[in-house]
């Protein structure tokens, strides 16, 4: 009897020690983190942290004992963390193996993944999409920049699964309402590829994504969540492109032609006609309101809390909704990135922290 037992138990021994080694390699499973997905993502995008910490910058929690920032979001109720990748970016910083290990902290700490793809050395949005240097010589074969797209994107996520992190959704593309990877991916425009060899690109992007990780969602994202989107969607669903999620960004004070709640208030009915049309969730993959000091224009931190709360309990009335992320919150004091300094930009002035690096009343409207 003891002879079968001993038999048995080294047998399942055996089984246990094949499935560690990688057996379930192929599976869309992280072996080294368990982090579930939540029903609705209470997220931040901090890509500049690590910057921010090469620099000096150190965060505290609400009670004001120092701690790593993603333990400070953490006792804020932030349970999900967007980062950004570049393809060869100025001194690393969100480049594929800054992001890796960000990504793999935010794991450790049980928070959910966004990978947000820009195919691009620098920031993407509706008013740049440059092609990655690395990539210039190619630039007007579709079919050499699709590979590119396709092997860049394997080559992060694989990482990412190298490290033990897989995340729950991908990018493809960052603000992409006129294409990206300019000319040849631009939708419109002197010299633009069109629909066509976008649909292309993005699909290359989407494919690769999926073929890493099958059980991640992949979406495009477009910038201004209060505008009539469904007729980009629309055009993208009739040149084949597929998408499981749909990324926007919302900032209700970037411009004046109506009042933040006003553009909340667009920002929902806009999100309500999308998911009618296309029957996916939306996630709100960038916000950000202004906070200054009291006598600023724009009220100061309360008012700032105020008009994000005011979006946060509209959206979680909407059963597609799953999440919200903010932009940078853990910026303060007026920092910026050295590439800024260069360019001889501003500060970004919607971080969500204060003077010393503790969370600010917007970060409790965040994750109320």
């Amino acid at each position: 009897m003891m002879k079968k037992l001993l038999i048995a138990f080294c047998g399942l021994s055996l089984i246990a020690c094949c499935s560690k080694n990688g057996a379930d390699s192929g599976k869309d499973t992280a072996s080294g983190y368990n982090v579930e997905t939540p029903s609705f993502a209470k997220g931040a995008d901090v890509s500049w942290l690590s910057e921010m910490e090469a620099g000096g910058k150190t965060f505290k929690k609400k009670d004001g004992t120092t701690a790593d920032c993603f333990e400070v979001l953490k006792d804020c109720g932030v349970n999900s963390i967007r980062l950004r990748v570049w393809v060869n970016p100025y001194k690393g910083w969100s480049g594929k193996e800054d992001m890796v290990k960000l990504a793999e902290r935010a794991a450790k700490a049980g928070m959910a993944l966004m990978v947000d793809f820009h195919y691009s050395d620098f920031f993407c949005d509706p008013s740049r999409q440059t092609i990655p240097s690395a990539w210039a010589a190619d630039a007007s074969d579709v079919n050499k920049m699709c590979t590119h797209v396709k092997e860049h994107t394997t080559e992060v996520l694989e990482a990412l699964k190298s490290a033990g992190v897989t995340p729950a959704w991908i990018q493809i593309g960052n603000e992409t309402r006129n294409g990206f990877l300019w000319p040849i991916g631009q939708l419109w425009g002197t010299g633009a590829g069109g629909s066509e060899k976008f649909a292309d690109l993005y699909k290359a992007g989407y494919n690769a994504a999926k073929a890493v990780f099958p059980s991640a969602m992949a979406g495009p994202h477009l910038n201004n969540a209060y505008d009539d989107n469904s007729w980009w969607f629309r055009d993208r669903k009739a040149s084949g492109c597929k998408f499981d999620f749909i990324a926007l960004s919302h900032y209700p004070q970037l411009e004046d032609k109506m009042t933040p709640a006003k553009y909340n208030a667009a920002a929902v009915s806009q999100m309500k006609a999308l998911h009618s049309a296309f029957s996916v969730p939306i996630i709100i993959s960038e916000v950000g309101v202004k906070i200054s000091s009291g006598s600023s224009a724009y009220g100061g931190e309360t008012t700032a809390a105020t008009i994000l709360s005011e979006f946060m309990a509209e959206v979680h009335k909407l059963s597609f909704c799953a999440g919200v992320f903010y932009w940078e919150p853990e910026v303060y004091d007026w920092w910026k990135p050295a590439v800024y300094q260069s360019l001889g930009w501003n500060s970004y002035g919607q971080g969500a922290f204060l003077a010393g690096g503790k969370p600010s009343k917007i970060m409790d409207a965040l994750c109320q």
